[in-house]
């Protein structure tokens, strides 16, 4: 299962774009809320997540594919602030599964040391968190396990990129397509 954490704050297009475009794509996606099933974006659009904190946590170690982070603000410090997240990073990390995080949210990643040695991108300004990794100047971008997006303007070109990664090209070219992009 691929879960993509909504905190309060979040962008909301960031947040939807890689939710509908991967169950297009026939991949489990399940969002996640921290702190509430109910959380509000950064522009008051209340999404009702999938699941919560506890109950994602009493599953991820058995069936964990991939983790999205959704950027804005302060979604993103939410994010970086949440022991939950921190859970999924470190066994994402330590099992080798992939990540994904656009806008600010790539923060999240460059201060637990997952961008070392990787092509990132992020929102201009956040650069300064990347730890460790080469910025790039593009929308967004795979490197290995990991996907960055710099934000809501790539949305769809960050989400296409995860599926690349989970699905394979042949799948991300048919939704690519299907969507009109």
């Amino acid at each position: 299962m691929v879960y993509l954490f909504l905190a309060e704050g979040f962008e909301e297009i960031e947040a939807l774009t890689p939710v509908d475009l991967l169950r297009r794509a026939g991949i489990h996606v399940t969002t996640v809320g921290i702190g509430a099933r109910t959380v509000c974006g950064a522009h008051g659009i209340k999404i009702e997540a999938d699941m919560t904190e506890d109950e994602a946590l009493a599953l991820y170690k058995n069936d964990m594919e991939a983790v999205i982070l959704p950027g804005g603000m302060p979604g993103s410090r939410n994010l970086d602030e949440s022991g939950t997240v921190d859970a999924f990073l470190a066994f994402a990390k330590e099992n080798n599964i992939p990540y994904a995080a656009i806008c600010a949210a790539p923060m999240v990643l460059g201060k637990r040391g997952m961008l070392e040695g990787k092509r990132a991108v992020c929102y201009p300004g956040f650069e300064e968190f990347l730890l460790g990794a080469e910025v790039v100047d593009c929308g967004a971008v795979r490197d290995g396990n990991c996907v960055c997006g710099r934000a809501m303007g790539s949305a769809a070109e960050f989400a296409l990129l995860i599926i690349e990664m989970l699905a394979g090209a042949d799948k991300a070219n048919e939704i690519e397509k299907a969507i009109i992009l």
